[in-house]
Order: C-alpha cells, then structure tokens, then sequence
C-alpha cells in the first residue's frame, strides 16, 4: 500500500487531526461535497479534515473498500451518524514525496449529506 495511505488510516484510526500537517502539501487541494469551490492550500484542507474526523470519527466509521494506483487512491466508507447510514468515498492524491495534493470527498445518499452538511459548519465555526 502506498505510504500517504498508510498514514492516511494510521491518523483515522489514532483520531489524530495532529499527524495531518506532516501528510497533507502545501499546494494541497481540498473538495468538499458541500462547497462549491475548490479549498486551495495546506491549512484550509487541514482544517476541513480535521473537522471531518471530528464529524464523520464516530465508533461506526469504517473503509468498506479500497481501490489504490501509484499516486491516487479511492477509499470507499461507511458509518452511522445519528440513525442516518453515511456512505462516502474519500479520493486521495499524493505527490512523490508522500504528501497528499488533492483530495475529495463524496458523499450519498443526498439525506446523509444534509446531516453532514449543518455538523461540519458547526465544528468548522468553533474552531475559527
């Protein structure tokens, strides 16, 4: 398994939000189900992310499936968030020195997104 993932699962199963700065590149991109525009740069993808495990870190998350090439990887998961079933991929690239440029979420079906949706504006609110 490539090594951006390998930490990838390391920082998701240590609920670590810390161990982000020394995965994530500068020139990162971050994309979200429920933002129009791309999230340019290392701390805003940071940020997004941190309040992701924050939201979607519950006991139930789990990787139902993984799909990994030489630079990018698709990572399929699922959890329970409030009686909704979340269903996600997380699509990830990663550059040569093992930091990660790029990564989207996806998320289904359109109710768990608006369940998502309000519990990241408010992780995302406390911590600006």
């Amino acid at each position: 398994m490539a090594a951006a993932i390998d930490h990838w699962h390391r920082l998701m199963e240590a609920r670590d939000p810390h161990g982000l700065h020394d995965l994530i590149a500068e020139d990162c991109v971050f994309q979200s189900p429920a933002v129009h525009t791309p999230q340019l740069g290392k701390a805003i993808t940071i940020k997004y992310l941190s309040a992701a495990q924050a939201v979607l870190g519950t006991p139930s998350f789990r990787y139902v499936e993984e799909w990994i090439g030489e630079t990018s990887a698709v990572l399929e998961f699922a959890l329970d968030l409030d009686g909704i079933q979340v269903n996600g991929v997380d699509i990830i690239h990663w550059n040569d020195a093992g930091k990660i440029t790029n990564f989207r979420v996806m998320i289904r079906p359109v109710k768990a997104l608006q369940a998502v949706m309000p519990a990241m504006a408010a992780v995302l609110a406390r911590e600006s």
